[in-house]
């Protein structure tokens, strides 16, 4: 993410969400990032002796997140554009600190909503994301909008085709791909692992790929079997792969 221009902190704390007579500066990014939290979280992780994973230590928020008129649009142009990049940040950090591949934009109803249930991850990913309640303030669905279009211009980010669990982005509850890493980087690491081991010319199903023992530790294994397909795709145009089979048992071979 790019850093905006720098700013007295005498500035920051007099930035209020509702002043308009000079535009709000953001403080720069934070320099504890997600595996630095890790490491320090990792100290208190309670040991199990299950094979499940262990649960990922709690995502830490950058210092803009905290700051009030992150969450308000900003009438300036350039700060309107730090705003977005910071956004974007935030949104690629959390979904990769995570291992999310699809949000879900922000419900405007959810302004008025409880806590989200349990039952539905997707919601309450976004509710964490977009909603801080320690300061009360909210991302509008509007504003969460413009940031993911923001981050499609940069190939970041891509509504979830209608049919997928989305509704192409046109409606205030779509889906949205979030590329932390992009079709074209998933498919340079699984082509990488394929050298690394020498499996060209083996055949392998899709759910192999990505829940199988032979990827277990890959940096693909357990990615979303819609993105890995992406990924795939990518590898099928360069003539280093080919996908075969029906749409439920579908298998790919490597060259």
């Amino acid at each position: 993410m790019q850093n905006p221009a720098s700013t007295s902190a005498s500035s920051l704390r007099a930035a209020t969400p509702t002043t308009s007579a000079s535009p709000a500066s953001f403080p720069p990014p934070s320099s504890t990032t997600p595996n630095a939290a890790a490491a320090a979280a990792g100290t208190t992780t309670t040991t199990t002796t299950t094979t499940t994973a262990a649960a990922a230590p709690p995502f830490e928020f950058p210092r803009e997140y905290h700051f009030p008129p992150f969450f308000t649009r900003q009438p300036n142009a350039n700060t309107r554009h730090s705003q977005l990049e910071k956004w974007s940040a935030l949104i690629l950090s959390y979904a990769r600190h995570h291992r999310l591949y699809r949000i879900s934009l922000p419900s405007p109803s959810s302004a008025a909503a409880g806590p989200p249930s349990s039952s539905s991850s997707s919601t309450a990913d976004t509710e964490e994301l977009f909603h801080n309640r320690r300061l009360g303030r909210r991302l509008g669905a509007g504003d969460a909008r413009e940031v993911l279009e923001h981050m499609r211009r940069e190939g970041r980010a891509e509504p979830v085709a209608h049919g997928h669990g989305g509704d192409s982005g046109d409606g205030d509850g779509g889906l949205w791909w979030v590329y932390w890493k992009t079709p074209d980087e998933w498919a340079a690491e699984v082509e990488a692992w394929v050298e690394d081991t020498a499996q060209r010319g083996v055949v392998f199903t899709l759910y192999e790929l990505t829940e199988g023992e032979d990827t277990r530790g890959a940096s693909f294994h357990g990615l979303d079997p819609e993105l890995l397909q992406k990924a795939l795709q990518v590898l099928v145009k360069r003539g280093k792969a080919q996908i075969f089979g029906q749409e439920d048992q579908r298998g790919i071979k490597f060259f």
